[in-house]
């Protein structure tokens, strides 16, 4: 990816989408941007209609969502009225928490109606890898246990996530903000998705933050058993790197293993059921 984004802005119809697939525990998901300036190499996404059609470089441009607080407001009292329970996993397609997030504030409106209006959400999950996220914590902790932060660590080597994802934040950051939210007392996991090349020593800096992980890789979460990734040539990346033993269907079970030294069985989530509403209730803090 190289030079300025283009930034359009649109006015959605609708923010719910109804959540299917390999997050089917969802009723709802919710994206408050299209595209995502992250444009991570092992990006399932890249591989989606949303972007295969676009013509343009994934991570090369991102459609801003206008007007939305008003459209989200609306479709959270729709979906109640005529749902009942509504749970939304934000996101599927996107970060929310991307670059553009600090100047458009896209996310945090959305994350106003629903920590005060008389519709909210039942749970949101809320996944990024971004240490942007810090600004809205005061929101999520007004949520309780109605929320879930999932904050994307996929390894703890730095080499590994400047190879993968150049223009992701720091790992650094992340920790330091996945800390801050546990002391704050907001329902929080490490989520190690996919598997990178990680040292022997990464549970246990996960297990000195969160009481809880999710791990999953290219084979059991790209929603295609591999078969998006594989179309992205990764392998020949791994391969260049040195690592090519880390593209495998087994190579998680070795991060796994560390995991089980130091999570009970049942705070460790494995691929879909680690990213599921029902995966380890929250505690009380670390």
């Amino acid at each position: 990816m190289n030079g300025k984004r283009v930034i359009r802005e649109k006015t959605p119809r609708q923010l719910l989408n109804r959540a299917t697939g390999f997050l089917e525990g969802y009723t709802h998901t919710l994206n408050p941007y299209v595209g995502c300036a992250f444009a991570c190499s092992y990006c399932y996404v890249r591989q989606m209609p949303v972007a295969l059609f676009r013509g343009e470089e994934w991570g090369s441009w991102v459609d801003i969502k206008t007007e939305a607080a008003e459209v989200l407001r609306k479709d959270l009292r729709k979906a109640r009225r005529q749902e009942g329970p509504v749970t939304i996993f934000m996101s599927s397609s996107t970060d929310p928490y991307q670059p553009e997030e600090a100047k458009f504030g896209v996310t945090r409106s959305l994350l106003e109606v629903m920590a005060g209006d008389e519709a909210a959400p039942n749970f949101l999950f809320v996944q990024t890898r971004s240490p942007l996220v810090s600004r809205d914590l005061d929101l999520l902790a007004k949520l309780g246990n109605r929320v879930r932060l999932s904050m994307t660590i996929e390894t703890d080597r730095e080499d590994m996530r400047r190879a993968f994802t150049p223009y992701a934040p720091p790992l650094q950051a992340r920790f330091r903000v996945l800390k801050e939210a546990v002391s704050r007392g907001i329902p929080a996991q490490a989520t190690i998705a996919p598997v990178l090349p990680s040292t022997d020593s990464f549970a246990d800096r996960l297990a000195e933050i969160v009481d809880r992980v999710c791990i999953d890789d290219y084979f059991m979460g790209d929603g295609s058993q591999g078969r998006r990734t594989q179309r992205l040539g990764l392998k020949a990346q791994y391969e260049c790197l040195g690592v090519g033993d880390w593209y495998d269907r087994e190579a998680y079970k070795r991060v796994l293993a560390r995991l089980k030294e130091h999570f009970p069985q049942d705070r460790i989530g494995i691929s879909q059921i680690g990213f599921s509403p029902q995966f380890a209730p929250a505690r009380t803090p670390l």
